[in-house]
């Protein structure tokens, strides 16, 4: 289910529709910080007030991290519709970044794993789709 994250979006960025927020993945495509080529992995995702989150367990050690931090554009595709996206490395210890753990945590967990530890340890990265 989406949420408001109570982050402001700035006017120039789209809302994604609420409904692909039940979608179990996505598919992230950074360009590659060496090679330059696009690189895309499916992922976990989670939607607030319109923007995406994802975590990165390996925090800035995996590759996507480091491939957006280097690049911000990327593309997301979910269910069949593709979206150009900005990215950032959400500020640790605000709201944002409580709201985004949280957020991924509570979709994903199930009673074999609650995922706490990945939910405290990971790094919460958002996207901000283009208009």
């Amino acid at each position: 289910m989406a949420q408001d994250s109570g982050i402001a979006r700035q006017s120039t960025w789209m809302t994604i529709d609420p409904s692909l927020a039940a979608e179990q993945f996505c598919y992230l495509t950074t360009t590659g910080r060496v090679t330059g080529n696009p690189h895309e992995i499916e992922i976990w995702f989670g939607v607030a007030d319109g923007r995406l989150y994802m975590l990165a367990g390996a925090r800035e050690k995996s590759d996507w991290v480091a491939n957006l931090i280097k690049q911000p554009n990327v593309s997301i595709r979910i269910a069949g519709r593709t979206f150009d996206a900005v990215a950032r490395v959400v500020d640790a210890e605000t709201p944002e970044d409580a709201m985004a753990r949280k957020l991924l945590v509570e979709k994903y967990r199930s009673p074999r794993d609650d995922l706490s530890g990945w939910g405290q340890t990971a790094l919460p990265v958002a996207f901000d789709l283009s208009a």
